[in-house]
């Protein structure tokens, strides 16, 4: 893309006029060191938009020296590799950073391309660096690394590095980590994966069963062949964690000595009521009913959810020390304000339980679905009618009507005014509606209930012509001059639920916004301090996962305001698996993630065995859970760090020093958009600073190209050896070109130490230093040309320590 406007070029003298300009312009500026690398990506429009500014970083004075200390030796950002690579004393005292200098591409690009700039270079994958930006990958913000599946013969053969959150945690209400405990699944880490699911979820055998699972759709996987099944996975380890609960969800082992009364026990009430119990706080959970769950107990049918599993959920939660007052109707039995003054603090998550009237003429005959459903539930299975019309378009509406034809109802319609593509029931749950016989008539309206002695006789339907006005909001237009009539002797409305706000004392209101209680978004808090709300109270009827986020997301407030006296938002960092290389997490995806593979499914009655009793799907088995896992891509960026000059460094333990701060190489490289170290967007390298190495070391830097002058590394290899008499007493061993980052091959160093150096031990480490490899369909040659550079590269470094 053309820039739409000048872009400004700024020439700064000083780096204090650097920083503000960067500063100024954000993430639309752009540094130039030498040049070589950002005037290329500019040519070629790799990026969707230009920079607004070009910050000119050549004409500060005095940033290209490279001194010699007593201690160390001082390069400024600036300086040239061509001066680094032809330096005698570079060349006498770090010999590998020399070597590395000069292995940079050709001789006038040398000239031009600074140290600074070499560390802080772009990713050189194909697909990045691909002109007009064609692939808008995960490293430029995208969802996808096209190289993970696609031409991949120059990217990492140790896994990937997340750059950002991946598609499927993002879309997920409750954030879930869902990549990495997968990848605790893949390694056996069962427990591992419950704590990193419990973290966000405290309920997992109930999402498995009834969450939409907006994740499954924004799977990477489903553009390489199927979508995980995190559904059927999710299920699995949540009926793990309610048979290993007494080991996976202790008691919290100090008591803070806060109280917090939580109102009302659905999915909000009951994941507020887990994480304030995890950090320590005794909570007492409130409900008016005989039985806690609220409507996960009384209005999801059993075939979905069985109360089976909330009761063994509540029961987990009951062994924590949270305790249940049942048939306690706040509002009648005890008032908001009294809970204000018995406990520290109050959660008011009452559910969406009220049917709304829908001016129906003749309303009062009808049935509501929630009703309905919760009967059922409670065990009243009578046929409904011999002809049901369901009116509603939602998922309890599909609810009831499901359930209206297993209990035996001839026909079953389900009217609603959206047309099939607007309905706001999932599409899986209308599919299976009308496999088991349910007529959907989308488009139309009630207007009129026919009714005969008290009894309803039929329904007449209004075309309904759309949905929502042009602000987007409800405002349905219909047709009169299209009418027709259903028989019917039975109407169940389900059309949707709202707050029931009638527990509330006038003289201790909370404010109140279209019929909810209105919160602070980030904290959650009231109008009242020390008492917060969520769930359907807070924002209408919403699905059980964002219920359970917004409990989740209160406790942390609440948390927060015991410690600090006012309520703030606490966020749980996401982290992928780490490894002993780097502090960065180096991501391993499955053994089938690669390789096209059916979707595993998940077990299914045929609709002749379906009840309103039973489950429908019967879920994984431990098998199919693990063969699943392993089909995960564990998203990340498998784009290599194409720096000659950082193995180098990393090897030298150099120390680097930004505008900000002091920063180890080893530390220095990191994997965001458009971004290969953890430099913020107004922070500079200054300086590099390289210990002195001192007598008995040896160092040798190697490099694999295609082409011997000009290419970036597909392999590199950066060795320092220490001897102390004939033994290697200390060892670094860094890869390049191999992973997002450079890597040191910690296993190797050590297995090296103490040894005298030979043909087998050099051979040996360089077994050691690509153990865990993971390389791609195209690349797996590069860990042969790795294992040769090793060796060769250790005993180069070797022979010199004879000398030095």
């Amino acid at each position: 893309m053309m820039p739409t406007e000048s872009v400004k070029h700024i020439n700064v003298t000083s780096l204090d006029e650097a920083v503000d300009a960067l500063g100024r312009y954000g993430a639309a500026a752009c540094p130039i060191a030498g040049g070589t690398d950002v005037l290329g990506t500019l040519k070629t429009k790799v990026h969707q938009r230009y920079p607004q500014a070009l910050i000119n970083l050549k004409t500060i004075d005095g940033l290209s020296y490279i001194q010699e200390t007593e201690t160390s030796l001082n390069i400024g950002a600036l300086a040239r590799l061509s001066d680094i690579a032809d330096n005698p004393t570079v060349r006498d005292k770090c010999k590998i950073l020399a070597e590395a200098a000069k292995s940079v591409a050709s001789p006038s690009l040398r000239r031009m391309g600074t140290i600074g700039g070499n560390l802080c270079q772009e990713p050189r994958c194909w697909y990045y660096r691909y002109p007009e930006n064609a692939f808008h990958c995960t490293r430029k913000g995208g969802k996808y690394c096209n190289a993970l599946t696609g031409e991949n013969q120059y990217h990492s053969v140790f896994g990937s590095v997340r750059p950002q959150t991946p598609p499927c945690s993002s879309e997920c209400p409750g954030e879930i980590d869902i990549p990495s405990y997968l990848n605790e699944i893949r390694q056996g880490n069962w427990h591992d994966a419950a704590k990193i699911l419990l973290d966000a979820n405290p309920m997992p055998a109930v999402t498995g069963r009834v969450c939409p699972h907006y994740c499954e759709q924004e799977c990477n996987r489903g553009e390489f062949d199927e979508a995980v099944s995190i559904r059927g996975i999710e299920r699995f380890l949540g009926d793990y964690i309610l048979e290993h609960a007494a080991s996976v969800i202790p008691a919290p082992e100090v008591e803070s000595g806060r109280t917090v009364a939580v109102v009302g026990s659905g999915p909000a009430g009951l994941s507020a009521a887990y994480y304030l119990r995890m950090r320590g706080h005794q909570v007492t959970v409130f409900d008016r009913m005989e039985e806690p769950g609220g409507l996960l107990t009384y209005a999801i049918p059993s075939n979905r959810l069985p109360k089976s599993v909330v009761k063994r959920v509540v029961k987990v939660l009951e062994d924590t020390g949270i305790e249940f007052r049942l048939k306690d109707d706040v509002g009648k039995d005890v008032t908001v304000q009294n809970l204000r003054d018995e406990f520290d603090g109050v959660f008011l998550a009452l559910g969406a339980w009220i049917q709304p009237p829908i001016d129906l003429d003749g309303e009062e005959l009808t049935k509501s679905g929630l009703e309905f459903l919760a009967n059922v539930k409670s065990g009243v299975q009578e046929t409904p009618g011999r002809r049901v019309v369901v009116i509603g378009g939602g998922n309890v509406a599909v609810d009831v009507a499901i359930t209206a034809v297993r209990l035996g109802a001839e026909s079953v319609t389900l009217v609603c005014l959206e047309c099939w593509e607007e309905m706001p029931a999932l599409e899986v749950e209308i599919k299976q509606a009308v496999e088991e016989g349910v007529k959907i008539m989308s488009s139309w309206g009630p207007s009129k209930v026919f009714h005969s002695a008290g009894s309803v006789t039929g329904v007449e339907l209004v075309r309904c012509s759309s949905v929502f006005g042009e602000n987007g909001c409800f405002d349905p237009d219909y047709d009169d001059s299209v009418k027709t009539t259903l028989e019917a002797d039975q109407i169940v409305k389900a059309t949707g639920q709202r707050a029931d706000l009638s527990f509330m004392d006038p003289e201790f209101a909370l404010k109140i916004e279209q019929g909810l209680i209105s919160i602070d978004t980030e904290t959650q808090q009231t109008s009242i301090p020390g008492i917060f709300a969520g769930g359907d109270i807070t924002s209408g009827p919403a699905t059980v996962i964002q219920s359970i986020a917004s409990g989740r997301k209160a406790a942390g407030a609440i948390h927060s305001y015991f410690a600090n006296g006012q309520a703030a938002t606490t966020g749980e960092e996401l982290t992928g698996e780490e490894t002993e290389q780097n502090s960065v997490s180096l991501l391993r995806f499955g053994s089938d993630s690669l390789i096209r593979t059916t979707r595993a499914g998940m077990r299914e009655l045929p609709p002749a065995q379906r009840s309103v009793t039973s489950e429908d799907t019967l879920g994984f088995d431990r098998p199919q859970t693990e063969s699943e896992a392993e089909r995960c891509f564990n998203c990340g960026c498998v784009a290599v760090n194409a720096s000659d000059i950082a193995p180098a460094l990393v090897a030298l333990d150099a120390i680097i020093r930004t505008t900000r701060r002091t920063v180890e190489a080893g530390e220095l490289f990191s994997v965001g958009p458009r971004n290969t170290t953890v430099l913020g967007p107004d922070e500079l390298i200054c300086e590099i600073e390289v210990p002195a190495q001192g007598a008995g070391n040896g160092s040798a830097y190697l490099k694999f190209r295609t082409r011997q002058s000009i290419d970036f590394p597909i392999v590199s290899v950066a060795v320092v050896l220490h001897r102390d008499e004939k033994v290697i007493s200390d060892a670094r061993i860094v890869l390049g070109a191999l992973a997002p980052i450079p890597i040191r091959a910690a296993k190797a160093e050590e297995f090296m130490k103490g040894k005298e150096l030979n043909e087998e031990v050099a051979a040996s480490a360089a077994e050691i230093a690509i153990q865990g490899v993971l390389s791609l369909e195209k690349n797996r040659y590069k860990v042969d040309v790795a294992k040769a550079l090793v060796k060769r590269a250790v005993l180069s470094a070797a022979a010199q320590t004879l000398v030095n």
